[in-house]
C-alpha cells in the first residue's frame, strides 16, 4: 500500500473527530465564525513548534518563501476558511452525517473545476460518475415533509451551503498542493510543515482581525473555552498536517477520492455520538454518492 493511503484515513478521522467537536460548541457556546476561528489559533503555534522541532532535530534549514508560495498558501488559506464556516453553518440545518456527505462533494467538483480552469478532459464515464453524484446530492438535499415544490425542496440553505464547502475544498486543496511544491525541498514532512504553519497562521491572524470587527466578544468567548476548543487546535494540527503530506506526495484528486472514507465515520458519530437519526432516503443518498466516488476513481 502506498504511504498517501493510510495518511489520507488518518487525515479524514482527524477531520471528522474536529467536525464533531466544532457541531458541539457551534450549537451551544460559540458562533459559526468562533468555532472554525477556534481551529486555526490553537493549532498554530502547535504546528510552529512541531516544525522548529523537526528542522533542528533533523539539522535542516527553512526552505525560502516565494511570491508563489505565499499566493497559492493565502487564496487557499481563504478557501478553506470559507468553506468551514459554510460546513460548521450546515451542521445547524441537518444532522451530522448529511452535513459531511453533503461536503464531500469537494471530489466531484475537483473535477468540474479542472475542466472549467484547466481544461482537463473526462471519458464518459467519468461523466456518467459524476452525473449520478449529482442525483445523490439532489437526493439528500429534498426534504419530503418540506412544504412546496421539488425544486424548492431541493435548493435550500443547507444545500447551497453543503455544495459551497465542497468547491471552496476543492480549491484549498489544489492551492495547497501548490504551495507545498514550490518550496525548495526534497523533505516531504518539512515541506507540509511549512506550508501548514504560513496557512494557520496566517488564517488565525485575519479571522482575528474580522471578529474584532464584526463579531466583538467572540475572541474572548473562544479563550473561555479553551479545554474544548483546545482539542479543536489539536485534531486541527493532526488532520492538517497528513493532508498536506498526502498532497505532496499524490494528486489532489486522488487524495479527496480516498479520504471519501470520512463518510463511514460520520455516519458512526452521527448514530453512536449525536444520537441522530438517519433516514433510509439520507442513507440511500450516501451509498449512491459513494458509488458515484468510485466509479469516478475507476472511470476518470
Amino acid at each position: 500500500m502506498e504511504l498517501w493511503i493510510p495518511i489520507t484515513i488518518a487525515a479524514a478521522l482527524f477531520q471528522n473527530i474536529r467536525f464533531m467537536l466544532q457541531k458541539v460548541l457551534s450549537t451551544s457556546t460559540l458562533s459559526t465564525t468562533g468555532a472554525t476561528f477556534s481551529r486555526f489559533v490553537y493549532s498554530a503555534p502547535l504546528v510552529w513548534l512541531l516544525l522548529l522541532g523537526y528542522a533542528g532535530a533533523s539539522g535542516q534549514a527553512l526552505p525560502s518563501l516565494n511570491l508563489e508560495f505565499w499566493g497559492y498558501a493565502l487564496f487557499g488559506g481563504l478557501a478553506q476558511i470559507l468553506a468551514t464556516i459554510c460546513v460548521v453553518a450546515l451542521f445547524k440545518h441537518r444532522n451530522f452525517a448529511v452535513g459531511i456527505t453533503l461536503k464531500k462533494t469537494e471530489t466531484l467538483q475537483s473535477v468540474l473545476v479542472g475542466f472549467v480552469f484547466l481544461g482537463d478532459l473526462i471519458s464518459a464515464g467519468g461523466f456518467a460518475a459524476i452525473l449520478l453524484g449529482l442525483g445523490a446530492v439532489l437526493l439528500l438535499a429534498d426534504r419530503p415533509q418540506s412544504e412546496g415544490s421539488l425544486i424548492q425542496r431541493i435548493w435550500n440553505r443547507a444545500t447551497g451551503l453543503g455544495l459551497a464547502s465542497g468547491l471552496l475544498f476543492a480549491f484549498s486543496a489544489v492551492f495547497y498542493r501548490g504551495a507545498s511544491l514550490s518550496l525548495m525541498t526534497e523533505d516531504t514532512l518539512l515541506r507540509a510543515a511549512l506550508t501548514l504553519a504560513c496557512v494557520t497562521t496566517s488564517q488565525a491572524i485575519g479571522m482575528a482581525l474580522w471578529m474584532r470587527w464584526r463579531e466583538v466578544g467572540q475572541i474572548t468567548a473562544v479563550l473561555k473555552t479553551w479545554r474544548k476548543a483546545g482539542l479543536i487546535g489539536l485534531t486541527s494540527m493532526g488532520g492538517s498536517l497528513c493532508w498536506f503530506i498526502a498532497f505532496s506526495l499524490q494528486n489532489a484528486a486522488y487524495v479527496k477520492a480516498v479520504g471519501q472514507v470520512e463518510l463511514v465515520f460520520s455516519f458512526l458519530a452521527s448514530t453512536l455520538f449525536f444520537k441522530e437519526k438517519v433516514t433510509r432516503r439520507e442513507l440511500a443518498g450516501v451509498v449512491i454518492l459513494c458509488v458515484a466516488i468510485v466509479g469516478l476513481i475507476l472511470w476518470k
